[in-house]
């Protein structure tokens, strides 16, 4: 059997409106509950959340056999980590504070087998090949892998077209709050000055061929960047919807 098919991946290469909410609360419950509300793709965050590798395998197996497609974020550029999260199931990888051509080389390198990569091949005794039943897996795999890679920083702007144009990079992901920090604006993703720079990357990225994706709970800005052509948006997290909630249903009991 072959590795399955990627559907968020095909979404976005043609061009596909793809609609997501981050998870950052790190448990199998959270993802499984969410995984069945009707979004494109769950984000497990790696980066941020407290998640490990077993927490990010028990996501993906509540996820998977859901509608919902999911995105593992790690906690950097590392080979070791993409090679973790893709034996465990993952097939899309969001590679946070990508500031050079070279990284984004490198990451795409990692998620493909050889000769176009260098993933390591433990494919006959991880989850993602079926713990070795889907014998057709390793030939199939990398043309399921799907590489994000997160731009916020003034370097990786600065790098842009280079990180584009890197062969085996699917999309470019614009973090909001660290790009707000990097151009001197921190805590304050909707200044001007940082939208103004969001709408400029995302017509680049769009230009270049590869799908431009943002995190944003900003309904106004939501519909901006669709205009100007993101292909996936998260539009929340778990945190905020049951921190959000949570707050209005005390407020309205106990005034």
């Amino acid at each position: 059997m072959a590795a399955p098919e990627n559907r968020f991946k095909s979404a976005i290469t043609t061009g596909q409106l793809q609609i997501g909410l981050w998870q950052s609360l790190g448990t199998a419950t959270t993802a499984e509950l969410c995984a069945h509300t009707g979004f494109d793709w769950l984000l497990i965050d790696g980066e941020h959340g407290p998640n490990d590798l077993r927490s990010i395998r028990d996501q993906l197996q509540v996820i998977t056999p859901s509608p919902t497609q999911a995105v593992v974020r790690i906690p950097g550029v590392d080979v070791v980590w993409v090679k973790q999260v893709m034996d465990a199931g993952a097939q899309t990888v969001l590679v946070p504070l990508v500031n050079t051509a070279e990284d984004a080389a490198l990451m795409a390198a990692a998620m493909r087998y050889p000769p176009q990569g260098i993933r390591g091949n433990g494919a006959g005794v991880v989850r993602a090949s079926n713990y070795g039943m889907d014998d057709d897996y390793l030939h199939t795999a990398n043309d399921q892998a799907c590489l994000l890679v997160q731009v916020e920083t003034v370097q990786a702007l600065e790098n842009l077209d280079a990180i584009c144009a890197t062969e085996g990079v699917d999309g470019v992901f614009i973090g909001p709050a660290d790009l707000a920090t990097s151009l001197g604006h921190h805590g304050d993703p909707l200044h001007p000055d940082v939208q103004n720079t969001i709408e400029d990357t995302i017509t680049r990225i769009k230009a270049s061929g590869k799908a431009p994706g943002i995190l944003m709970g900003n309904e106004e800005r939501i519909e901006r960047y669709r205009e100007l052509g993101a292909l996936f948006i998260a539009v929340g997290s778990d945190v905020g919807l049951l921190t959000g909630t949570a707050r209005a249903l005390a407020t309205r009991w106990r005034g």
